[in-house]
C-alpha cells in the first residue's frame, strides 16, 4: 500500500506540473481550444492515442475479452488500420487544412463553417455535449473500479475524488494542459502494457503454450455463453448468433468505424502546424495502439487460463459475473505487488487522458458551439463561457457515473462511438472530399442518422431498450424484435448494433439529398478548398 501511495503521489505531482505549464501557456481562445496549433507530432500522437484508448478499452473491453476471447483482436486491427492510418493520413490532413482555411476551433464549428450553417454547429455541439458525459461516465467508472479494488476506497468516494482532481487542471488549462498531460500519461500506459503482456505469457509457459492451454479449456465455457454462440476463447463465435452480432456489429464495427467521427480525436488534427507532423505522428500512434488496446484484449482472454490454473475458476466466475472487474482482479491477484502499484498509475493515466479530453470537448461544444455561435448568448465571452461548459460537462459525467449499472463500460463506449458515426461521419468525410455536398444534404444526413440510431437504441437493441424501459411502456415488450419468433431473422435484430442500420441511412441521405438540392456557393467552396492540393 505504501508503494501505491508513493507512486500515485509522484504521478500526481507530474500531472499538476504539466497542467500548470498548460495553464501558463494558455493566453487566448486558440490556446485553450487548439493548443495554439503548434503541437509536436509526438505529443499530438500520444495525446490522440491516450484519448482514444482509455480505461474503457483496458478495463471494459479487456473484461469483455475475458468472456469472448480473441475475437476482440479484430477491433485492434481496425483501431490501427482505421483509427490511426486512415484517420491521420486520409482525414487528418484535410481536417487540418479545412480548419485553417475557415479558422475553426472545434469539430462542430468545422462542420458548421463548411456548410455555412449555425444550425449544424449548434446541433452537433448539442449532441456532443448531451452524450459525451455518458461515455465519460463509463471511463470514470472504469478507473473508480480499479481504485476500489486496488486501494479499498469506496466506489462513490473514488468517483468524486478523481473528478475533482481532473476538474482542477482541465477547467483552467484547456487543451494545452490536456495534451501535455496526455503525452506523459500515454508513455506510462505503453510501458505498463509491455510488462503486463510479458509477465502473462511467462506465467503460462510462453506464447505457444499459453494459447494451447486456453484452447484446451473450451469445455469450461459457461453454458449461457455457449448457448449464445461461443465455441471457446480461441475457437471463435458461431456466425449469426446473438454473441456474434454483439461482438462484430457493436464492438468491432461500431467502435472500429465510429472512431472516425469522434470530435475529441478529430480536433487533434488541427493542433499541428503541417501535414509533415501528421505523417510523423502515424508511426507513434500505430505503435501505441498496437500495445493499447492489443495487450488488454490478449491478457483478458488469457486471464481465464491463469485464473483457472491458480484458483480453479475462469475469469467471469472470479469477477462474480461483472466483467468490468476481470482486469482489476487479475492485476491484484496475479501480478506482482510492485506492478500493481505501477499499473494503478497507468490506469490513472488512461482515465485522466481520456476524461480530460471528453470534458474539454463537451465544454467547448456547449460554450463555443451552442451558446456563443449557434444561440449567440455569450456576449463575446467565449473563454469564460467555455470554462463554464467544461464545469457543467464534468458535473453531468459524475451524475451519469452515479446512476449507470455495473458491466456497462464497454457498452457505453460503443454507444457513443456508434452515435457519433451515424450522426457525423458522412457529413464530415464527404465535406472534406466532395465539393457537391450541400448544406441540406448535411442536415438531412445528420438528423436522419441520429434519429435512426436513437430509435434503434430505444426500441430494438435489447441492451439499451430493456434498460431504458420506453419500449416496454409503449409496446409492452423490452424490444420490438423480441416479439418475433425465437431464432428468426427479426428476433436476431435485437442484438444488431444501431450503427449497422443508421450509418448507411445517413450516408444515403447525404448523397441523395445533396444531388437534389442547390449546390453551395462556389466562392465559399473555393475558400474551403484553398489549402487542398
Amino acid at each position: 500500500m505504501m508503494l501505491k501511495a508513493l507512486a500515485t503521489t509522484l504521478y500526481m505531482l507530474v500531472v499538476f506540473y504539466l497542467g500548470y505549464r498548460g495553464w501558463k501557456d494558455t493566453k487566448v481562445a486558440t490556446d485553450y481550444m487548439l493548443a495554439g496549433r503548434r503541437m509536436h507530432p509526438f505529443v499530438m500522437a500520444m495525446s490522440y492515442g491516450a484519448t482514444f484508448i482509455s480505461t474503457s478499452a483496458i478495463i471494459g473491453f479487456g473484461g469483455v475479452a475475458g468472456m469472448f476471447g480473441f475475437s476482440l483482436m479484430w477491433l485492434t486491427f481496425l483501431n490501427i488500420a482505421v483509427g490511426v492510418l486512415f484517420a491521420m493520413t486520409v482525414l487528418g490532413k484535410r481536417t487540418r487544412r479545412l480548419g485553417l482555411a475557415l479558422d475553426c476551433l472545434t469539430f462542430p464549428e468545422l462542420l458548421g463553417a463548411r456548410y455555412q450553417s449555425r444550425f449544424i454547429q449548434g446541433f452537433s455541439g448539442g449532441v456532443i455535449f448531451l452524450f459525451v458525459p455518458v461515455y465519460a461516465a463509463a471511463v470514470l467508472l472504469g478507473i473508480s473500479h480499479m481504485i476500489e479494488v486496488s486501494l479499498g476506497i469506496p466506489l462513490e468516494t473514488a468517483m468524486v475524488g478523481f473528478t475533482l482532481i481532473l476538474a482542477l487542471y482541465v477547467i483552467t488549462g484547456g487543451l494545452k494542459a490536456v495534451m501535455y498531460t496526455d503525452a506523459f500519461q500515454g508513455t506510462i500506459m505503453a510501458a505498463m502494457m509491455v510488462v503486463l503482456v510479458t509477465v502473462t505469457y511467462s506465467k503460462l509457459g510462453g506464447v505457444t503454450q499459453a494459447h494451447q492451454t486456453l484452447a484446451s479449456m473450451a469445455h469450461l465455457m459457461p453454458e449461457s455463453l455457449r448457448a449464445g454462440g461461443m465455441e471457446g476463447w480461441t475457437q471463435g463465435i458461431r456466425f449469426g448468433t446473438p454473441i456474434w452480432l454483439t461482438v462484430f456489429t457493436t464492438i468491432v464495427y461500431g467502435v472500429g468505424i465510429g472512431v472516425l467521427a469522434q470530435p475529441q480525436l478529430a480536433v487533434r488534427f488541427m493542433t499541428v502546424e503541417s501535414d509533415k507532423e501528421l505523417n510523423r505522428a502515424v508511426l507513434y500512434g500505430g505503435v501505441f495502439i498496437l500495445l493499447l488496446p492489443g495487450v488488454p484484449y490478449v491478457v483478458g482472454a488469457l486471464s481465464n487460463a491463469v485464473f483457472y490454473e491458480t484458483f480453479g475458476k475462469i475469469a467471469i466466475v472470479m469477477a462474480e459475473g461483472n466483467y468490468d472487474r476481470i482486469i482489476p482482479l487479475y492485476i491484484e491477484r496475479i501480478m506482482p505487488g510492485w506492478f500493481s502499484a505501477l499499473f494503478l498509475m497507468a490506469m490513472f493515466a488512461a482515465a485522466m487522458s481520456t476524461l480530460s479530453s471528453q470534458y474539454h470537448v463537451g465544454g467547448t461544444s456547449l460554450g463555443r458551439d451552442v451558446f456563443h455561435k449557434a444561440l449567440r448568448l455569450s456576449n463575446g465571452e467565449t473563454f469564460k463561457v467555455t470554462q463554464m461548459g467544461v464545469a457543467v460537462t464534468i458535473f453531468m459525467t459524475l451524475v451519469w457515473a452515479w446512476v449507470l449499472p455495473g458491466s456497462v463500460i464497454a457498452r457505453a463506449t460503443a454507444f457513443f462511438f456508434g452515435l457519433c458515426g451515424a450522426a457525423f461521419l458522412p457529413a464530415y468525410c464527404l465535406g472534406l472530399y466532395w465539393r457537391g455536398m450541400t448544406r441540406t444534404g448535411a442536415i438531412a444526413s445528420m438528423m436522419g442518422g441520429f434519429a435512426v440510431s436513437m430509435f434503434w437504441l430505444l426500441f430494438v437493441h435489447l441492451k439499451e431498450s430493456a434498460a431504458l424501459g420506453l419500449c416496454e411502456a409503449v409496446a409492452g415488450v423490452p424490444s420490438l424484435a423480441a416479439a418475433a419468433p425465437e431464432g428468426s431473422t427479426l428476433w436476431l435484430l435485437q442484438w444488431l448494433d444501431p450503427n449497422v442500420v443508421a450509418l448507411p441511412v445517413s450516408m444515403t441521405l447525404a448523397v441523395v439529398v445533396s444531388r437534389m438540392t442547390q449546390p453551395m456557393d462556389a466562392a465559399h467552396v473555393a475558400r474551403c478548398w484553398r489549402y487542398f492540393r
